[in-house]
Formats: structure tokens, sequence, C-alpha cells
């Protein structure tokens, strides 16, 4: 273990950036959550009716209809066709996250996110054990699983549990059930599997993950020659997995990381002291192998 992976997690980021600095994509990322939640309350809470309805379904200034794919795909395979302009707005959405990233939709839209962070945030700050963590697939199966009961059941099954929709229900006509399904995720985070909500279970990341094959958005390591082997990316990485191959690869491979797993979530960039990571296109497949003669890991403090 160097010097610099026993170091906190982010110090050396705060120190050469300041701590607006390395936190700028989680600042973003905040704001670009509460952006899109208070959307949706301004109407029933202050009477300003940009968007009427929720996440799952919604309508734009009147004309634009958005629609969560995953419960249009749901309605479908129960037997029920959907209104047209819910086709629509689903088909708006695919192409929104199908060019972004699909899962830019957990880390930048979803109000369940800065709940999993906190409970990863005390999850650390306890030292507890990872605990349980089953295979990536489990969320994939969790999706078909709701795909199938809801066409057994001919019903929009995960619309049943999904705590997106109760969260947005309960804070319009009051929280009730939806404060038990936040604590429960909190809880099962915090003390059963970390990032297990998330990264393991959650069947809506799993379809979002499936549109993101191929988005163009996409976070490239072009400056890994710099990298000093910190894992700092690693460790406030949700996905950890998707890291490897584009910082560690070997030399012509892409740096890009070209995983459907990513969330685009920026964390990476935000805490590299050496600023090995940025955002760019997936045809950018430059990599930068020189050097900083002022920031190379020999002339850094230990």
């Amino acid at each position: 273990m160097s010097a610099r992976t026993r170091m906190p997690v982010g110090l050396e980021a705060r120190q050469k950036k300041g701590w607006i600095g390395a936190n700028r994509y989680l600042l973003l990322r905040r704001t670009s959550q509460l952006f899109f939640l208070m959307l949706f309350l301004l109407g029933p809470w202050f009477g300003i009716w940009i968007v009427q309805g929720t996440l799952a379904g919604s309508l734009t200034l009147g004309v634009l209809p958005l629609t969560d794919p995953f419960i249009a795909l749901q309605s479908l395979v129960a037997g029920h066709l959907p209104a047209t302009s819910a086709l629509v707005g689903a088909l708006i959405v695919l192409g929104v996250y199908a060019v972004l990233g699909g899962r830019v939709y957990c880390s930048w839209v979803c109000p369940i996110n800065p709940v999993t962070d906190a409970a990863h945030w005390l999850h650390v700050k306890l030292g507890l054990s990872k605990g349980w963590q089953p295979k990536r697939q489990t969320r994939l199966w969790v999706m078909a699983t709701a795909l199938l009961v809801s066409a057994l059941a001919g019903t929009v099954a995960w619309e049943l549990v999904n705590p997106v929709t109760m969260v947005h229900r309960g804070l319009v006509f009051g929280m009730g059930a939806a404060w038990g399904m936040v604590a429960a995720i909190f809880v099962f985070d915090l003390v059963v599997s970390r990032r297990g909500w998330c990264g393991h279970v959650c069947p809506v990341g799993a379809f979002y993950g499936l549109l993101g094959h191929k988005s163009v958005v996409r976070i490239s390591a072009a400056q890994r020659s710099a990298c000093d082997d910190c894992m700092d990316c690693y460790a406030v990485c949700p996905e950890q997995q998707v890291i490897s191959p584009a910082l560690k690869g070997k030399p012509g491979s892409s740096p890009l990381i070209l995983s459907p797993d990513c969330t685009n979530c920026g964390r990476c960039i935000d805490v590299c002291a050496m600023d090995v990571f940025n955002f760019t296109h997936r045809f950018d497949d430059r990599v930068d192998d020189r050097p900083d003669p002022l920031t190379a890991p020999a002339g850094r403090i230990a």
C-alpha cells in the first residue's frame, strides 16, 4: 500500500483544487436532482404548473409528454397499450438517455440517489464491512421479474413499490409509507449491502443501463499516464468495475469508460488530484501520455 493510498480519500484533490473544485460535480448533481424534483412540486405546492405528473409520466408546459420507458414497457407486457402521447413521451426519454447515458438518470435525476449517497457516507464513517454483495446481474434479474409479474398480473408491477414514485406522491399527498421505503433503502445500503440498492438491486437502474450501451457522453481517463495509484477514484465510484479497463488498459487501448454501468456522476473527476479523468464523447479516444512536470508523482508531497 502506498503512502498515497493511506491518505484520506479526496484529501489531495481538496488541497489542490479547493473544496468547491473537488466537489464540483457533486454540487452540480445535487442542483440537478433538486431542480427536477422541484419542477414536479412547483404545481402542487405553489400552483406553478410547469410540469404535471411525476417521473413516471408527465406533461411539460401542456405540450411535451415524457414517460418513463420502463413503465411503458411494463404496461405493454401487461397487455395495456399506452396512449399515443405516452408512447411518444417514452420514445423521447429513450432518445435522450441513449445519447447522454442511461444511468445519467440514476446520478443526476433520481431523488433516491442522495439517500443512498448518505448511507454510503455514513457506512464509510462507521468503518462498516461491505456486507452482502450479490452479483451485478442481480438487478437484471429483478428487472426481468418485474416484467414477468407485470405480464402475469396484467399491471405495471414495479410501480406498486417504486420508491421514486412513492417519494414524488408522498411529497404531494404526505409521505406516510414512503418514509418507510426511504428508510428501508437507507438501512439496506448502510448495514446490509454497501452500495447495494443502486448497484445490485434497482431494476430501474438496470433498465437505464441497457439504454446506455452506445451512449455518446463518456468519461475518459485520457491522462492515465499521470495516475499515481492513490485509488481514490475506486473509493468513490459506485460502480468500481468500470474504471480499470480505461485507467489500467494496455497501451493502445481506449481510455474511455465504455461500461453501461457508469453513471457519469463525475465523482472520479472530482476526487482526482492529477486530473486524469474528464467528460468527453465516445469518439474521443485520445490518450495524453505526456507527464505534467509540475505535478508528476515524484514531485508531490508524500
